[in-house]
Formats: structure tokens, sequence, C-alpha cells
């Protein structure tokens, strides 16, 4: 199956094909103890889908699914790990069966809980005065299409307080170090098969030789931002800088990437030159991690912006991967992996913003972490939303392949004054996206998720309205 084939069968219709409901494809499979839970988290899934912001009280408005929704994290064989469990075995087969590229993309990001004052075990976050986790976050993606394929690692960590006398060797073997993230999440991790590349993307955090040395152990493809200026042995024998002699490479290649809007900076296209060659990275004299030793052969490839805007900083990728640099077409190759990660980052801002998981206000880190995963899994759905509508069979493919009739018809009576059911996936989305404040203008970007996650919470009360008049039982 290619690339293409998977996401328009696998990805965009795991709400309908499959005859599940998000909850049963997610979580109908969780072991939690007692087959009620599982139908109780399944149930709860279903439910915060369809309205993921805010509070639980406002995600979960009766009174009696909220109660039921507390009691179920309460209970002991409810942790993080087993409501996480069937979400990720999912994106593990649907990984399986794609024929082409799979990135895996790595990143951390704070979960902020300081006001839960009832929670002394959290560890710092910030410039040391917050508290929460570091949470460790592997998304995979079709590299082909860009598309969302699931959540497939999570890791809860927490920062802890470094003594001020610590050496470094007490340093290295401390089990809860923070640059050990992207190896152990690695290891959970699968290889690239017959048919298959798998490709581990991280930003400049993931530099770290433990880490490249474990990929290269376990004959893994990764792609990482190089942030140490580091000694590299040339062909040629001569020993250097990394930084300093990738910079001084004369450009070999030009494109066009797309910068994603910053604080204070807009979303713009930037022009960039492009040159790599073949380096071997050199063990540091003072050891910083755990590996072998050896020397690491790899590729590194400049991206530098040609004439930046006034006042605005220019791009500078220096990136190392293992997957062979021969030519130009090779190295914009690498350089479109690296650009999706910019998922992963929507991805954070989907599971902060569109599902509030840091408004959570449970009294335990044992109720707090498993209601953490079951948020963490919908945030996904949130970025699979926006997939749809951008799938390449997206003008032809009828609504109600992968929405339900109720849902088609109730946002077609709004948008169009008649309840239909003949809209297509492009109708639908646009529709969506209008009812979440897109203007869809000819000059305007595709809606993204935030719009279409405004348009769908707005959409859940015209369905309830639907219900209660038996719109949903109409021919």
């Amino acid at each position: 199956m290619t690339a293409k084939a998977f996401v328009e069968e696998k990805v965009m219709d795991d709400r309908r094909a499959s005859g599940l409901s998000f909850g049963e494809a997610h979580f109908g499979t969780a072991q939690l103890g007692d087959r009620r839970r599982t139908k109780r988290l399944v149930q709860l899934a279903d439910r915060i889908v369809r309205h993921p912001g805010e509070t639980l009280p406002i995600k979960i408005n009766d009174p009696a699914s909220l109660k039921a929704c507390y009691r179920l994290m309460d209970c002991e064989p409810v942790t993080h790990e087993a409501v996480l469990a069937p979400a990720r075995e999912l994106t593990m087969r649907l990984i399986e069966e794609v024929r082409g590229t799979v990135l895996l993309i790595h990143d951390t990001t704070e979960l902020d809980y300081t006001g839960l004052t009832s929670l002394p075990g959290l560890g710092q976050i910030g410039n040391g005065s917050h508290r929460g986790y570091v949470t460790h976050n592997t998304l995979a993606i079709v590299a082909e299409t860009r598309e969302v394929i699931g959540l497939a690692y999570q890791k809860l960590a927490k920062r802890p307080q470094a003594r001020k006398d610590e050496t470094r060797e007490e340093m290295r073997a401390r089990p809860d170090r923070e640059s050990r993230l992207w190896k152990k999440a690695s290891d959970t991790l699968p290889a690239s098969s017959k048919g298959q590349r798998i490709v581990e993307i991280a930003d400049r955090a993931a530099d770290v030789l433990e880490y490249l040395d474990a990929l290269q152990v376990a004959g893994k493809h990764y792609v990482v931002r190089s942030k140490s200026n580091r000694r590299i042995r040339l062909e040629n024998g001569e020993q250097t800088k990394l930084h300093d002699y990738v910079r001084a490479l004369p450009a070999q290649d030009s494109k066009a990437i797309q910068v994603p809007a910053r604080v204070g900076q807009p979303a713009r296209s930037a022009q960039v030159s492009i040159s790599w060659a073949p380096v071997t990275l050199l063990i540091p004299p003072a050891p910083r991690g755990e590996y072998r030793g050896i020397p690491l052969k790899t590729w590194v490839i400049c991206v530098r912006e040609v004439n930046p805007p006034t006042k605005v900083e220019g791009v500078e990728w220096i990136l190392l991967t293992n997957v062979s640099v021969e030519n130009s077409h090779d190295a914009a190759e690498r350089i479109c992996w690296y650009e999706c990660r910019w998922i992963v980052e929507e991805y954070h801002k989907a599971l902060k913003t569109g599902c509030g998981v840091q408004q959570l206000q449970f009294t335990t880190e044992e109720r707090l972490q498993p209601a953490i995963a079951l948020l963490s899994v919908i945030a996904v759905s949130l970025l699979k939303l926006r997939d749809v509508g951008r799938g390449p069979a997206a003008a032809t493919n009828r609504a109600t392949d992968y929405f339900s009739d109720l849902e088609v018809k109730a946002l077609s009576l709004w948008r169009y004054n008649e309840p239909r059911t003949d809209l297509t996936v492009h109708e639908f989305y646009y529709a969506l996206a209008r009812l979440g404040g897109h203007q869809n203008r000819k000059n305007d970007h595709p809606p993204g998720w935030l719009v279409l996650w405004r348009g769908w919470t707005q959409l859940q009360p015209m369905i309830a309205t639907a219900q209660k008049l038996g719109l949903g039982k109409c021919g």
C-alpha cells in the first residue's frame, strides 16, 4: 500500500470504515482489570472528543457522568500506561501498513500544574518556580503527505532538583537524567523494514551523543538538528569543528521553506541556501552520557537563509542525519522531513489549548496521569480533523463516508438551510471552518485544526438539538 493510499484508507476513515466509534477504536482493548471500566473509558472518550475544550465539568456537563469519570480515574489499574497502551498499539499497527517513509517526530513540552498544591511530588519546570511534568511525545507522520498517524510514545517525566555539588559521574549515572528521554523513547519504537523507511526527527535538545549512538547501534535512521559545535574528522583526515566547517561550505543548492509564525513574527516563506558533506563525529574527551566511545559517521546539512527580512533572525538549521545525502534531491528530502517537526508543536498546542490538559484539577498524580493520557490521544484527533479535509480525495468523497449522517445533516442545515447528506468532504470541512470563524475567501489559507476545532465545538449543540427534533431519523 502506498503512503497516499494509506492516508485515504486508514487515517481519514478511522471513524467510519472500521465500524467503531473513536473511543472503541482507540481505547476498546484497554486492560483495566474489569470490562466495565474499559466500557466507561470508551464512553468517556466518545463524549470528550465531541467537547474537547475547557475543564472536565464543561467537557462532561452531566453530573452523573462526571462523577463516573472521577471514579474511573481513581481505580488503581487505571494508570497512564494502561490508558495509553491501546492507542499506541493502534498507531503501531497503522505504521506497519505504510509502504514508504514514516517520520517519528520527538519533542518535549512542559505541563504546568503549579496550582495543584495537593501534588507535592511534581518536578520543577520553567525557571524552577513552577511545577509539573516534562512530557516527551512522539508523533508518527506519513512523510509523503504529512498526515498524522497517531501518538507513538509519551513519557511524563519529572525534572529533579540537581545538587550543586553533583559530579559529572553522578550526573551521568542518574536514572532520571533528562537527556535520557530520547533514547528511552526510541527504545520502544520500530526500526525500518522491507519496503518501509522509518526516520526519527528531533530538534536541538536531542543532539546528545548517547541518543545518536543508540540509534546507530539499533540500525535506525535519524535527522536531528545540531546544537553543539562538536569536534569532527573530515574524509581527508583533518579535524575541525562541525558548525565552523559546515558554515564555510559553498552553497550547493537552494530552496524555499515555510517558517511558521512565532511571537511577534507572522508565518513566512524563506529562501535558503543548502550545503552538505559527510563527517565523522569524534568522542569528546570528557564523557557525557552513556555510549560506546566509537566515532560516528554521519552527514551534515547546512540550511541558511539568504536574505532575511530586516530585524528578523534568519533561518539556520544544521542537520545531522545517517541517511546518506548524495545529491540535491537527497538534501531537499531530508530538509522536508525536518520541516515536519512543526507538526508536533501543533500537537502540543492542540493538547493544551484544544483539550485544556493543564486545566485538570485532580488531587493525586494517580488520578491526574491517566486523564492526561486520555486527552493526549484526543488531541491527536484534532490534528486528524484537519488532515481529512486536506486529503487528495476530499473533493470527491462523500462526507458521510467519514462522519455520521446526523453530523452532516446538522452542519448542512446551518450552512445551506436544509438537511443534506450529499456533501463532499471538502464541502463539509469548509462549512465546519466557516462555523469556526474561517472566512473561506480565495486568498485565505486552508483552515487549520484550531478553527476546525472551534467549528466542531459549535456543531455539537446543533447535533443535540437535531436529535431532540428527530432530524437524525429523517430519510
